[in-house]
């Protein structure tokens, strides 16, 4: 915890009171935590400067207690309002001493009374000077009261040297584990006794024993999904791949249970920059931003990204199917050649049937504004159509793809060379078209979804 001096929260309290920004504008400006900042405006505006420097250590009598009680009765006050109108050091203290009227009363508000509810009472130790009786002279049930102490102890001492601890150093739920073992052979009352445990400590430990935490299973298939998509899915996709597998389970409680399992996504935000080159001769926007299509193989996207591993860059050429968001072809080299975008061309129209004339949208990169290519288009009967100038919203759904690409793969991983970074993108972009599902595509992925509405699968 961050110990302020006096004269910080002053000069904090003193800048947020001038206006120049609010609480959190205030605290990041003065390097000081801005629940901490609430808390000491909070008691200048009670007590001046008596609200904010540090407060020495007081006990506070029964009268002055039930005082502020009074007035946050009274007034509606909370703990921290009425802690900063007394001026008293903790504010948890208020909220404690409230709790113990509330339950007990006002003999609760008394100085040692919690330590003498809670402390044991010890048996008196014999004095030096006082001579003990002989066992001829004790009762047989004294003598076997005092043998069954013994073997208690004895049995206590060789359970804690089992946990590898001393009694001391031994947790209370240790010490309960302990207790719950031998209270079929002793009675409680003398195993708290020599467990140094209170009764109220021991029903509370035993009673957690008892809680049986009810998502361990569901816990256990989040993590082999989480880890078998290799930290991409967030648990929007943990929720839909739960449910394909029979699992009937709200988001909000898997997002509750990732984060108290500390799996978050390690998708990193994406970024964009704009190109503002010349402009040649160029194809209409024939997609205007309709970005849907009613079947396969009638609106394809494509463009080209960049990599980088070890000063050497390596190039992905894919195009995508706006039906199913698949990538129904790709071609990957060291160089932006014409060669590359001839060869995915290939590959594409290898896929297309002898009635399908999709229509073909890209940016206005070089590679699609060369003769060639717009050649090879007008001989299959292709429709081209291009972005405005430098508008990469016009062709989103591409650009959403290197984005989830880049995250998935290139920025959560480190790859040696471009070699492995080949191998990598071939595997992903499999990973991507049968595997990975998509919740625009009702939990499907992209080639189980053109199975199932195309070819009428189950």
């Amino acid at each position: 915890m961050i110990r302020y001096t006096d004269k910080q929260k002053l000069d904090a309290v003193k800048a947020y009171r001038k206006g120049g920004g609010g609480l959190l504008a205030t605290a990041a400006a003065q390097g000081v935590n801005v629940a901490s900042l609430r808390k000491w405006v909070a008691g200048y505006d009670s007590l001046g400067d008596a609200g904010v420097v540090t407060k020495r250590r007081s006990n506070y009598d029964p009268a002055f207690k039930l005082e502020v009680l009074r007035r946050m009765s009274e007034e509606g006050l909370s703990s921290n309002q009425a802690a900063a109108l007394f001026n008293v050091r903790r504010r948890s203290q208020v909220a404690e001493w409230w709790r113990l009227y509330s339950v007990h009363g006002e003999p609760a508000l008394r100085p040692g009374w919690k330590e003498e509810q809670t402390t044991m009472k010890k048996p008196r130790r014999q004095r030096d000077d006082e001579e003990a009786p002989a066992d001829d002279q004790r009762s047989r049930e004294e003598l076997l009261r005092d043998v069954q102490q013994l073997r208690m102890e004895n049995a206590y001492l060789k359970k804690a040297q089992a946990f590898g601890s001393s009694q001391e150093t031994l947790s209370a739920r240790e010490r309960t584990l302990i207790v719950i073992e031998l209270r079929p052979h002793f009675p409680l009352a003398g195993l708290l006794r020599t467990a140094c445990l209170p009764r109220s400590s021991f029903y509370y430990q035993q009673k957690a024993l008892k809680t049986i935490d009810k998502h361990c299973d569901l816990k256990s298939k989040i993590r082999e999904i989480f880890d078998r998509h290799r930290g991409r899915y967030g648990y929007r996709r943990v929720t839909a791949e739960l449910k394909r597998n029979g699992w009937t389970v709200n988001h909000k409680t898997v997002q509750k249970l990732m984060i108290a399992m500390q799996l978050k996504s390690l998708v990193r935000p994406k970024r964009y920059q704009a190109f503002a080159g010349a402009v040649c001769e160029t194809a209409p926007n024939h997609l205007q931003r309709n970005f849907t299509a009613d079947q396969p193989n009638e609106k394809w996207v494509t463009d080209v990204t960049e990599f980088k591993v070890n000063n050497r860059k390596l190039y992905l050429s894919p195009v995508m199917d706006l039906y199913n968001r698949e990538i129904v072809s790709y071609e990957i080299a060291e160089r932006p050649l014409p060669s590359m975008i001839e060869s995915m061309l290939n590959k594409a129209f290898d896929r297309l049937g002898s009635s399908e004339r999709p229509m073909l949208h890209s940016d206005q990169g070089w590679q699609y504004r060369m003769p060639a290519f717009r050649k090879r288009l007008q001989e299959n009967k292709l429709v081209q159509s291009m972005s405005r100038k430098a508008n990469c919203l016009d062709n989103a759904a591409m650009e959403s793809f290197f984005g989830t690409l880049k995250c998935e793969l290139f920025y959560i991983n480190k790859f040696e060379n471009i070699e492995d970074l080949k191998v990598a993108l071939h595997d992903y972009i499999r990973y991507y078209n049968v595997d990975r599902i998509k919740m625009s595509l009702r939990g499907l992925s992209p080639v189980e979804y053109r199975q199932r509405e195309t070819q009428g699968w189950p």
